[in-house]
């Protein structure tokens, strides 16, 4: 390869070097003509000057992938104004430049350092310049070039894919294009055949072929058959070089796939199925299966199947189980072992989906007998009637024969039934049945609260209490007129004390319990001692309603506020009932209008008296008085002054106020100590009202207490001081001790105002001046006002 490469350089070189060569002497020589700057005479004396050439041009390739021991000599550089005697400069910039690119400055060939692959790049642009070797001035201007890459055969073809799935129906014709596979070459198609590429088929013949310059792949074969091989594997070959010797190669693989087509028809293993069924089977129940094989796919393996013909094609019908392709064979209609024991059914299975392309081929469609034996069972007794209906009247005397019931054994063996009444659906045991299957009464009935009985009667096989079997029987209860007919409602009627004569009072009705033919039509009328009465009269209207008229010109409230009117009313049932009801008119006093004002001892309505005028003006008083009393309160409350006024209020801060004067002196015998003491302290333990205490203590110890009638109003008060000071249940706030006992012998002497001596004040001052201290001592203790009454 490498000597291939070798010589393919030499060859390219010496091109090179020759077309350099011409188009330097054909370039040299032009532009000679058009750059030299030496002047010459023109036309009628005119001096033509002709600018200095500029660059003398080689062709400039280089092939990509050398590997020579030597740089590649690309091209060269020269000037006409370069005269040998290296005073010219040669200066070489642009894409690759001293890199890849290195130029002698002397002579001005350009050298490659570098392997070059073209596939990363094809060409490069590089600036050429020619200065002076010791000023650097410029001599030319800087001109552009471009080295191009050339190409060798260095890519072999890719495909896209590594792997190629495809698929094709089965019984496809030859030629039938099943895919296109497509590879590509990185070599420049411009040049040679590198990349010029033919595809070949490695693997996969003789049943796929490919074409060469496409690389679309066909089926080579006709008939290929997916029951047969369903998968094929072939492997395409691409070659460069337009697949001569010496090209580049690649390859890929293609899995081929055959799909399926309805070519095959159903087919039975067998031809006859047997199959048995007993004749205990219900409708629904299944017999058998059967399956009709079809080795295509799908859609178009699917098989439905049907009866043609036999003795059991009423009697048994069969479905497709599409899940699984099978026929499944069921019982439509009962049968019965001791009327026909065999059947047989034509069952045909046949594809849904037909390919018309293979109806050549036959029918896709096959048959197959089935043979199906009816089993005997031993089946349950079996009444003559799916249910029974009967009916018996109400009130009717127990032991009352209402109907039969009739059931048999099936069996040849005909087995005796006995009978029995399910309680579930007898639950107050109105019936009893015999062994005949005779339904009888066990005590009356009641149409009133039961109009219809439904129950079930079990038939069982004496000898197999296992079989058994249940009929519906439904029991009329008829009716007797065994009701009376009565008001619907109690009645009662307002009439005026003014009322005229023959109005109409009321409208009234009647029900009764009893069915129509024994209920309706009703009659109406007063009792035969009240036909005489001529304070009211009833209408019969015939229509099972009447009404009460008026029968006298006025009525008195005075005499009789209330009419209690008995009413007789009578069905039309045979014999006929009736019944008293009691219809009331209250007598009511009315004004000239005949509105009612008062019926009993108070008024009837509040707005028969009151307008609604009167009603909102009394309702607006309401409202203003309370609103006045809110007012008050909460003046009062701002003032804090009491609700109640004293007579008598003392405007200096007393902590005694005494609302009494007592009777002097004297009034003290009269007086019991016993009031000091608190009632409800006697008994121990006082709780407290505002929160509930956590801790329960003992009664106080009644021993403390000094006897009431000799004790000294200092002692009792230490007493209360002791006791409030050790009281737990005392209240946080502030509250009022009233003393009402002064006690006996006294000091101070009575504050009454008729013994004071003095005329400026009714208080005795040296009294106060005694007690002060210990009352002080009291509102220090309470922390309020304590009022202090004295009897004297």
């Amino acid at each position: 390869m490498k000597k291939d490469f070798c010589l393919h350089g030499i060859l390219l070189c010496l091109g090179i070097a020759y077309c350099s060569h011409v188009s330097s002497t054909r370039k040299g020589s032009k532009l000679r003509q058009s750059f030299h700057g030496h002047h010459e005479k023109g036309k009628e004396g005119q001096v033509l000057h002709r600018s200095k050439r500029g660059w003398v041009w080689n062709q400039f390739f280089v092939i990509e992938e050398y590997t020579g021991a030597d740089p590649v000599l690309v091209g060269r550089l020269h000037s006409d104004v370069d005269s040998g005697d290296g005073k010219i400069k040669y200066i070489l910039s642009g894409e690759g430049a001293g890199t890849i690119f290195v130029i002698d400055d002397k002579s001005g060939n350009i050298h490659a350092t570098k392997t070059l692959d073209r596939e990363e790049r094809a060409q490069y642009t590089l600036m050429a310049q020619a200065v002076d070797r010791e000023t650097n001035k410029p001599l030319e201007p800087p001109s552009e070039f471009i080295v191009k890459v050339q190409d060798i055969n260095d890519n072999p073809p890719e495909f896209l894919h590594e792997n190629y799935h495809a698929n094709v129906p089965e019984m496809s014709s030859v030629g039938t294009s099943v895919i296109q596979v497509t590879a590509s070459d990185a070599d420049d198609p411009t040049y040679g055949n590198s990349a010029k590429l033919v595809y070949s088929i490695l693997e996969g013949q003789p049943y796929f072929s490919v074409e060469a310059q496409t690389g679309i792949i066909r089926t080579a074969l006709p008939s290929m058959d997916r029951e047969a091989k369903e998968q094929y594997h072939v492997v395409i070959q691409a070659k460069d070089m337009g697949g001569h010797m010496g090209g580049l190669s690649g390859t890929t693989k293609v899995t081929i796939t055959l799909t399926d087509v309805n070519d095959n028809p159903p087919k039975f293993p067998q031809s006859a199925y047997p199959m048995s069924i007993s004749e205990a089977s219900v409708p629904g129940d299944e017999v058998g299966r059967l399956k009709a094989k079809d080795p295509d796919l799908e859609e178009n393996g699917a098989v439905k199947y049907r009866i043609l013909d036999g003795d059991g094609a009423d009697v048994f019908e069969i479905t497709t189980d599409y899940q699984t392709q099978e026929g499944v064979v069921k019982l439509k209609k009962t049968v019965d072992y001791e009327e026909k024991k065999f059947y047989s059914l034509k069952v045909e299975a046949a594809n849904i989906h037909i390919d018309p392309r293979f109806l050549s081929r036959g029918p896709f469609k096959d048959m197959a007998t089935v043979k199906i034996t009816v089993e005997d069972a031993d089946e349950p007794p079996m009444f003559m009637e799916p249910n029974y209906i009967f009916e018996v009247y109400e009130n009717a005397p127990a032991n009352t024969t209402v109907g039969r019931v009739h059931a048999k054994d099936p069996d040849a063996a005909n087995v005796p039934i006995k009978y029995s009444i399910d309680r579930h659906t007898d639950l107050d045991r109105f019936f009893n049945i015999q062994e005949d299957g005779y339904i009888k009464t066990t005590k009356a009935l009641d149409r009133e609260e039961k109009d219809w009985q439904n129950i079930s009667v079990i038939a069982t096989e004496a000898s197999h209490n296992a079989f058994s079997r249940k009929v519906p029987v439904s029991i009329k209860v008829l009716d007797r007129n065994d009701n009376a007919p009565e008001f619907p409602e109690p009645y009662e009627a307002a009439v005026c004390e003014n009322a005229p004569i023959n109005k109409n009072v009321l409208k009234i009705t009647a029900v009764d319990k009893d069915d129509t033919a024994n209920g309706p039509r009703f009659s109406f009328n007063f009792p035969p001692e009240l036909h005489s009465n001529s304070n009211f009269t009833i209408r019969d209207h015939r229509d099972n309603t009447a009404s009460l008229h008026i029968g006298r010109a006025s009525f008195s409230r005075q005499k009789q506020k209330m009419h209690l009117l008995p009413i007789v009313i009578s069905d039309g049932g045979i014999p006929s009932l009736s019944s008293t009801n009691t219809l009331t008119v209250r007598i009511c006093s009315c004004n000239s209008d005949e509105s009612v004002i008062f019926c009993n001892d108070e008024p009837l309505s509040l707005n028969a008296g009151l307008s609604t005028g009167a009603l909102i003006a009394i309702l607006a008083c309401i409202v203003i008085l309370l609103v006045i009393v809110v007012l008050f309160v909460a003046l009062r409350r701002e003032k804090k002054e009491p609700l109640i006024v004293f007579e008598e209020e003392d405007i200096r801060e007393n902590i005694i106020t005494y609302d009494d004067e007592g009777g002097g002196e004297e009034d003290t015998e009269a007086f019991d100590i016993a009031t000091l003491q608190n009632p409800d302290g006697i008994n121990g333990f006082i709780a407290r009202k505002d929160i509930k205490p956590e801790y329960q203590y003992p009664p106080r110890d009644l021993g403390l207490r000094p006897a009431p009638n000799s004790v000294d109003v200092d002692d009792f008060i230490n007493t209360r001081i002791h006791e409030a000071d050790n009281d737990p249940t005392a209240p946080p706030y502030d509250s009022i001790q009233i003393y009402g006992y002064e006690g006996r012998g006294s000091v101070a002497g009575s504050l009454s105002s008729l013994e004071s001596a003095s005329t400026d004040s009714d208080l005795d001052y040296d009294y106060l001046q005694n007690w002060g201290p210990r009352f002080k001592k009291l509102a220090d203790l309470y922390g309020s006002k304590d009022t202090y009454e004295d009897d004297s």
